[in-house]
């Protein structure tokens, strides 16, 4: 890792002044920021990022989604001086393939030099700075000294399927969001959808037809907007539930369980044809399907749980920023336990226009730390 040249703002022994995790909508919404506010990139700061290519989470996302209105990209920060926009996008292409074209012409247009396929394994103090331990490309273990630390990994790498009674005991195949590519592998299948957004619905439609059947199972009734848009207010109490969780350290509530699911054409000739009414979760999970309180039983050859995700954080656990209520304590963007730990994409920035916004706070207040850090010195 070539050393840092920030002057003012490094040490001898530190390698840069900044080491962003993650090149996804926020990773890369910092990188640019920073770049404006003066610092080189590959050199004063350093953006690690696990995935083989561009695209963050995007790149790993099934074949059939498409860009819509239902599954919205916000623009990155200066993305309009490459001629780009997502509100332009071709909405019959795979999303995934679109992301990862727009942010690769957007890294390399803005030169921000990610390095990947970069894992870290974990983030340690050590006085002064932070070594950052990753592998690259699955090579041996290598580190990088830092004096701050953008965490930008999102939630895709932790995948959460809740615990129910008997869940091991499954003899069919559990399938999370993360895991599923195409309606294909559940051809003549009876598929089990448990999730009430709309990747669940998104699962459901694309399997109607290709599954020899499919139940759809909710842990809470499903709030269809009648105007086919998303209910502002209700947005904003769900990011606003979801800061406060960050500030207060406890685990991050569901967005979409505040906002709703919009009632497009394509959502409402489901529910028209019988495919989008969703029963209550079941009580149990035996070898061959599932059981509910009353007794009814269900076969299945696979559950697909479109249960969300939780931030990863696992690579930070050397710091010890968790608190025991679950989560990290984080006031705009910053982690209160340690100040040169900051964290972009997480709570109520983790939408791509929050990330957007959230990169421009978190460059500056980067900056405004190394300038804290060099008067410290």
């Amino acid at each position: 890792m070539p050393p840092g040249n920030v002057g003012a703002v490094t040490t001898a022994s530190t390698d840069t002044s900044v080491v962003v995790i993650g090149a996804g909508q926020a990773g890369l919404s910092v990188g640019y920021y920073l770049r404006r506010l003066g610092l080189d990139p590959g050199n004063d700061f350093v953006v690690l990022d696990r995935g083989p290519g561009t695209g963050g989470a995007w790149q790993f996302r099934w074949e059939a989604l498409r860009i819509g209105s239902a599954h919205k990209i916000n623009d990155l920060p200066g993305m309009d001086e490459l001629g780009l926009s997502f509100e332009t996008a071709d909405r019959h292409a795979p999303a995934k393939d679109v992301v990862a074209e727009y942010y690769r012409q957007y890294e390399q247009h803005y030169g921000l030099q990610v390095v990947r396929p970069a894992d870290v394994t974990s983030v340690e103090n050590w006085g002064t700075d932070l070594e950052v331990h990753f592998t690259l490309d699955g090579d041996d273990p290598k580190e990088v000294t830092t004096r701050t630390l953008v965490n930008a990994t999102g939630t895709w790498g932790a995948p959460f399927i809740p615990w129910y009674p008997g869940l091991k005991s499954f003899e069919g195949r559990h399938v999370h969001t993360n895991d599923y590519r195409t309606a294909e592998e559940f051809a003549g299948k009876s598929v089990i959808v448990v999730g009430g957004g709309t990747s669940a619905i998104g699962f459901l439609l694309e399997l109607e037809g290709v599954a020899a059947d499919l139940t759809w199972v909710s842990r809470r009734p499903i709030d269809f907007l009648e105007d086919g848009g998303l209910n502002l207010e209700a947005r904003i109490e769900a990011v606003q539930k979801q800061d406060e969780a960050a500030r207060a350290g406890r685990a991050l509530p569901s967005i979409v369980s505040g906002t709703g699911v919009p009632r497009t054409r394509r959502i409402q000739a489901g529910i028209e044809r019988g495919v989008l009414i969703p029963r209550p979760v079941f009580e149990s999970i035996e070898p061959h399907g599932v059981r509910w309180a009353d007794g009814a039983f269900k076969y299945a050859d696979a559950i697909i749980w479109s249960t969300g995700f939780r931030p990863e954080l696992r690579h930070l656990a050397p710091l010890k920023l968790r608190e025991k209520e679950g989560g990290v304590v984080v006031a705009q963007g910053a982690s209160w336990k340690d100040p040169r730990v900051f964290f972009a994409g997480y709570g109520p920035q983790a939408s791509t226009i929050g990330a957007n916004r959230a990169g421009r706070m978190i460059a500056r207040q980067v900056i405004a730390t190394l300038s804290k850090l060099q008067a410290a010195r």
